[in-house]
């Protein structure tokens, strides 16, 4: 059985191509096989204008021209790097929802090629990590996001209500691990009936139940990290959303948890997924929960 690929959705655009960069980076530190997809509609539409001189649809010329750019690219960054490609005769969504189903981890760009502002992510990207059956990194910040061990940075995970058996929890010490970066965990939370302000808990002060809540949960979380990695503990009070965008501005990679919920189709992704999805400015991995 051979080995499951990390994916990469292709579209052309700069954010696209990022991604391959990303996910190259990815491929070769895990000795992983990488896998470029451009999901198309070209074989709906034979008929349209021609490109005559290859006797094809335009729509697939275009296509291929898309994979070949990206496969190149990736080929430039890790010589090494076993790349194949492929055109998927389907909606984006459709067509990387299913790539999902044998792949290590399925990785995007911030946005495809739709009018929308540079800090949003497409709908391709909310309705794949919503419905995904890997883990879905979406590249995001202005850096090249290469993975450099030992001096990229730090990975962080946001501790979620349970994080004992959290697929979340194992992808993010897998991480930190690979890349030779600290592991910080971070748990949000709110005191009720009283103002919200974002402080760190220190040791020896005063605690609300929440805050030693909070404490409990990251150290669940931590509580099989492999001897050797470094660990960071943090709770800060506030909303999960900000906490983990602040904690995102300098890291190297934000990983948080997607259950699904019974009685729905897919994962249904929490205003705090969302908003990081949107808003975060190191790369994400929302990575599906299933229990």
């Amino acid at each position: 059985m051979s080995d499951p690929p990390i994916v990469v959705g292709v579209d052309g655009s700069e954010p696209s191509l990022r991604a391959v960069d990303w996910a190259a980076d990815e491929a070769a530190l895990r000795g992983a096989p990488l896998r470029l997809v451009h999901a198309s509609l070209w074989e709906r539409y034979e008929g349209a204008l021609l490109a005559q001189e290859l006797d094809k649809p335009v729509e697939e010329v275009m296509a291929r021209d898309v994979v070949g750019t990206a496969e190149q690219r990736a080929l430039r960054r890790h010589a090494d790097v076993r790349v194949t490609t492929d055109v998927l005769p389907s909606e984006p969504e459709e067509g990387l929802v299913h790539e999902s189903d044998t792949a290590l981890a399925v990785v995007l760009g911030c946005r495809g090629r739709s009018g929308l502002a540079e800090a949003l992510l497409g709908s391709v990207g909310v309705t794949l990590a919503g419905h995904a059956h890997c883990p879905v990194i979406v590249v995001r910040g202005s850096h090249d996001n290469r993975v450099r061990p030992g001096a990229a940075g730090r990975v962080v995970l946001g501790v979620r209500e349970k994080p004992a058996g959290s697929a979340a929890v194992r992808f993010a010490v897998e991480e930190a691990v690979l890349r030779g970066v600290p592991l910080e965990a971070v748990r949000a939370w709110r005191r009720p009936g009283h103002a919200v302000t974002a402080r760190p808990l220190f040791v020896g002060g005063p605690a609300h139940l929440e805050e030693l809540d909070a404490a409990e949960r990251v150290e669940e979380a931590l509580r099989d990290a492999p001897e050797g990695l470094e660990v960071h503990r943090r709770t800060v009070e506030g909303h999960a959303r900000d906490v983990l965008l602040a904690a995102s501005r300098d890291a190297g990679l934000l990983v948080v948890g997607t259950r699904r919920r019974h009685g729905t189709v897919g994962l249904q992704l929490s205003r705090v997924t969302h908003g990081v999805l949107h808003h975060a400015a190191c790369p994400v991995a929302a990575v599906p929960e299933t229990a």
